[in-house]
């Protein structure tokens, strides 16, 4: 079992990051937190969810990185939620900080759950149902840090791209992510691409 990948940060997207270490390259699925927490670096840790199909007509082995062992917590209970999977929770912490997520559990924030694609309301209900008393009793939410700042990008056609990419990777159709996309950079064109995608992930229909 993997607990942890240590090394060169050879690629990164919003929602992929390559992480070279003794000679292999390691390609792991990662949240818009985790990749504006580790966008900048040379050097990277990734806390490893390992996640192994079979028995199918093809087996796979898919790998899940986390810039901290909270976030990838957090990814665990959310999967463990009946009606939650990989690609969902994944979709909720590029949605939400660590932080935010715990708070909107914990208060029983039905609405900021159901805005995130694919969360209706007895999804959102049943992980508030499910989760509150785990985060509140492992006191997750005081453990997880907020992610940093982020910078401003003034190349609006590469953050568009890589915007309407990221979102093509989460299951969106490029066109009408490309129409979100172009709006809310009309309206704020100094956001950043991770800002972006959380914006239109929430905008999106």
């Amino acid at each position: 079992m993997i607990e942890y990948i240590r090394g060169e940060l050879a690629d990164v997207t919003p929602t992929l990051a390559v992480v070279e270490a003794a000679g292999v390259g390691y390609a792991l699925n990662i949240s818009l937190n985790t990749f504006t927490a580790i966008q900048e670096k040379k050097e990277v840790k990734l806390f490893v969810h390992e996640a192994i199909v079979t028995g199918g007509r093809d087996d796979s082995f898919t790998l899940y990185g986390f810039a901290t062992r909270q976030e990838r917590e957090l990814y665990r209970l959310l999967i463990s939620v009946s009606g939650v999977g990989a690609n969902t929770a994944r979709m909720i912490l590029s949605s939400y900080s660590p932080s935010e997520l715990c708070s909107a559990i914990a208060n029983g924030d039905e609405r900021s759950l159901k805005s995130v694609k694919g969360i209706g309301l007895r999804t959102a209900q049943r992980i508030i149902v499910d989760l509150k008393d785990k985060i509140a009793t492992s006191d997750l939410s005081q453990q997880v840090p907020q992610a940093p700042g982020v910078q401003h990008d003034a190349v609006n056609r590469q953050v568009k791209d890589e915007a309407v990419s990221a979102l093509a990777m989460l299951g969106f159709s490029p066109a009408p992510s490309a129409k979100v996309v172009t709006e809310i950079l009309k309206q704020q064109p100094d956001l950043h691409v991770e800002q972006v995608v959380k914006l239109a992930l929430k905008q999106i229909k």
